[in-house]
């Protein structure tokens, strides 16, 4: 089956948008917009993630591990390890989450 899902753009903290791109049954694709110096405070979820740098500079913290993703670097994060983001520059993030994000769903 294939789904597919009209971009809505959600302020999520200030200075981070996101936009959700695709969902399917099992998967979904979103695009974080950050402002420079924006931060995703540490938090984690039973998600597995990965985190694609379209543009910008973002450093990332996985389980207390520091990792700096500029443009076509990614990462992969594992469901439950807590984690955290800051945009050293103006940042477009391309992330996917897999299983679906609900929360995420109930801002469409």
């Amino acid at each position: 089956m294939s789904n597919s899902t009209t971009s809505i753009r959600v302020t999520v903290l200030p200075g981070v948008t996101r936009e959700t791109l695709a969902t399917g049954e099992r998967l979904m694709v979103v695009r974080f917009t950050f402002d420079a110096g924006a931060e995703i405070p540490l938090h984690r979820h039973p998600h597995e993630q990965s985190s694609y740098v379209e543009r910008g500079c973002l450093k990332y913290v996985v389980g207390g591990v520091e990792h700096i993703l500029k443009p076509g670097d990614s990462l992969v994060i594992s469901p439950d390890v807590p984690h955290q983001a800051t945009a050293l520059e103006e940042t477009v993030d391309i992330n996917s989450f897999s299983p679906l994000r609900e929360d995420y769903m109930a801002d469409q």
